[in-house]
């Protein structure tokens, strides 16, 4: 069947706009972006951003990262930067059972700007050293009900937050080449595109794992 055939696609116009990922966090990001830790980091203007770049099946793939701080006072700023986002990332301190129910308030308020259908969801505890049985177990709870992969990462010693957002990235690809390969007819390939890139981002997990 000659119909079958398809062009290859350059790995340049595989992505047509950089992904955006929104968090919720005061310098959660800033352990990831800048490979350190900071006490004192602080939002000065309830968002922070960065462009980070990463390698998913050997093609380039950026990401636009905001951190929108997820405090009370820059509320109204932060929901203009919620718009648009394909990944969102919930963050919340492990030690405290109040940070969870602060996390559910700020995921409705993103929500609201977003088409729950088409976003990717994470929902990921800090703090994992000195995580609260209770808190953890609400946790896993929460991110059943909304549908998100539960992570528990250490932002101080970095323990996961390489990996988490490997992951992040990983999926957001793969989100953004279905998406295009729907909008060029080429629906035929998209369970081989979509298995290829799943085996492929185990395997890279596996891979980035730190050895004990």
């Amino acid at each position: 069947n000659s119909g079958s055939m398809l062009p290859p696609v350059k790995k340049d116009r595989i992505i047509t706009h950089l992904p955006k990922v929104v968090l919720s966090f005061p310098g959660f990001f800033f352990r990831f972006c800048r490979g350190a830790f900071d006490r004192t980091y602080k939002a000065t203007i309830g968002v922070d951003f960065e462009m980070e770049r990463f390698e998913v099946l050997g093609v380039p793939f950026s990401l636009q990262l905001w951190d929108t701080a997820g405090q009370e006072r820059f509320k109204c700023i932060a929901s203009t930067y919620y718009r648009g986002a394909q990944a969102i990332m919930v963050v919340f301190d492990l030690s405290s059972v109040n940070s969870l129910a602060h996390a559910r308030e700020w995921l409705e308020d993103a929500m609201k700007e977003n088409d729950p259908s088409s976003v990717l969801l994470f929902l990921v505890g800090t703090k994992k050293d000195l995580s609260l049985a209770e808190t953890e177990q609400e946790a896993i709870r929460l991110s059943e009900e909304i549908k998100a992969e539960y992570w528990a990462v250490s932002a101080k010693s970095g323990d996961g937050v390489r990996n988490l957002f490997l992951r992040v990235a990983s999926l957001t690809f793969e989100a953004n080449v279905l998406a295009e390969l729907e909008r060029s007819g080429s629906r035929h390939v998209k369970d081989i595109i979509s298995e290829f890139i799943i085996y492929n981002t185990v395997n890279l997990l596996k891979e980035t794992e730190p050895q004990l």
